[in-house]
């Protein structure tokens, strides 16, 4: 069995899926689902808030799920009394249509998590498990800003 890579290990969903409350998060319905020993998954539904005016999935909601779920996991692994993980650089390559009212999962697993950044990869499925589009995201950890 693998060492977590957590920095605590009783995180609750509910306790994870409210920090989006009144963010990106919570309006396009993020929910994180599952959380193992390197990894952290995820849904989203593929709505009229998500898809392009073709009616499929945007690229860019893909993008927002990915670096979400990178984000949150990022976060699960430093201290948060001392730092925070922020966004520094996303690449996707989307692979396949999504059509609306569907749900997309993501899927994000730790490649490296250093003292100043991380790396996760980020898959992401169709409801048939059928890869739909494959991302990597890089996390900055920076200090936490004092608040005045």
């Amino acid at each position: 069995m693998s060492k977590s890579v957590w920095i605590r290990d009783d995180f609750s969903l509910e306790e994870i899926n409210l920090r989006g409350k009144d963010t990106l998060v919570e309006h396009l319905e993020i929910i994180v689902t599952e959380v193992g020993t390197n990894f952290l998954m995820g849904t989203m539904p593929v709505d009229k808030r998500t898809v392009q005016p073709a009616r499929i999935l945007h690229g860019g909601a893909s993008c927002v799920l990915a670096e979400s779920l990178g984000s949150i996991a990022a976060n699960m692994v430093i201290d948060s009394k001392k730092y925070i993980a922020v966004g520094q650089s996303i690449s996707a390559n989307h692979l396949r249509p999504v059509p609306e009212v569907s749900i997309v999962t993501g899927k994000a697993i730790a490649l490296h998590l250093g003292k100043k950044s991380q790396i996760w990869d980020i898959d992401i499925t169709n409801e048939e498990g059928k890869l739909i589009c494959s991302s990597r995201l890089t996390m900055a950890i920076i200090e936490k800003p004092t608040r005045n």
